[in-house]
């Protein structure tokens, strides 16, 4: 039986791999630190803070999980990029990879990030491009890299790095990008945007799950981006938005400054993701707003 745990169950990612990684035969057990409202079929829930490293060791005792899917960290828009939270997790998901091997764990999935790239080389290569990061939460998920890579290595077990680029979906943080611009719209208010002419590498949340859910019930190692290999302009998401919930006119582009160092391509190479692990996403990109369109529609008539 293919045992696995996953942190940050809750979450924006985590919430769309449960269901998939039931699917696959996995006896899933995810961990948050917030109430848990909606199980979900097929999944059992343990509640731990996992910054407390006194609690990790018990967890993973009880759980004895085969495979590791490791998402929580911190995120919060605006101050995801400086925040010392980094460094709690960098030691948090250490002890998590101690307890795992004690725990005989044999797979390890953690996400990393494209903002471990160099971004000024604009299309980003897992071997090529430099992993020389500006921000704090950079630098921390590739050193997570360097130690979760040397710790499997010594301790046998295998392990993969999905490099996660742009996404956007149902359960996203309203404050995000294509998330604010479909809440000002629903609520017929000005979606204020910057110019929009920066081209970025955008994926549906399921899709991304999906991905990872995939390269988890694989053997492929080492780095993965996690991307649609696709250009796309985010004056494109956001009218396309706008079309599609009936008021084009309230999206104003424009309206706000873009930031003095704004990257204008960021891309994934992903060559690894669709040839060596054999994957490609389902959704396009209307049929992804859609359904974040939808989502966001119910949220805001719950009053949420």
């Amino acid at each position: 039986m293919k045992t696995v745990l996953v942190t940050g169950g809750t979450g924006f990612i985590g919430s769309h791999c449960l269901a998939p990684l039931v699917a696959r035969g996995f006896e899933v057990h995810a961990v948050t630190s917030r109430n848990i409202n909606d199980q979900g079929a097929g999944v059992t829930w343990h509640r731990a803070n996992l910054l407390d490293v006194e609690s990790i060791g018990p967890l993973f005792e009880r759980v004895r999980p085969t495979h590791l899917l490791h998402l929580a960290w911190y995120v919060v828009p605006g101050k995801v990029m400086t925040s010392e939270a980094s460094f709690d997790w960098v030691a948090s998901s250490l002890e998590m990879m101690k307890a795992f091997s004690r725990a005989t764990g044999v797979r390890l999935v953690i996400s990393g990030s494209s903002y471990e790239y160099d971004w000024n080389y604009g299309y980003c290569n897992e071997v090529l491009t430099p992993k020389t990061a500006n921000t704090v939460y950079g630098h921390c998920k590739n050193a997570l890299r360097l130690l979760m890579e040397s710790y499997a290595q010594t301790h046998g077990m295998t392990c993969a790095w999905p490099r996660i680029f742009f996404l956007y979906g149902p359960n996203e943080h309203p404050d995000r990008l294509v998330s604010s611009v479909i809440r000002s719209v629903l609520r017929e208010q000005d979606a204020r945007c910057s110019h929009g002419n920066q081209i970025r590498d955008y994926l549906f949340v399921q899709d991304v799950a999906d991905a990872l859910v995939a390269l988890l019930d694989s053997d492929v190692e080492g780095a993965v981006n996690i991307g649609a290999g696709q250009p796309t302009t985010l004056r494109e998401i956001v009218t396309t938005a706008g079309r599609m919930m009936g008021r084009p006119d309230l999206i104003k582009l424009g309206a706000i400054p873009s930031r003095a160092n704004d990257t204008p391509l960021v891309m994934a190479d992903v060559g690894r993701l669709t040839d060596t692990l054999g994957w490609k996403p389902k959704y396009s990109l209307e049929e992804g707003l859609r359904d974040t369109i939808e989502w966001w529609r119910t949220e805001l008539a719950n009053g949420r």
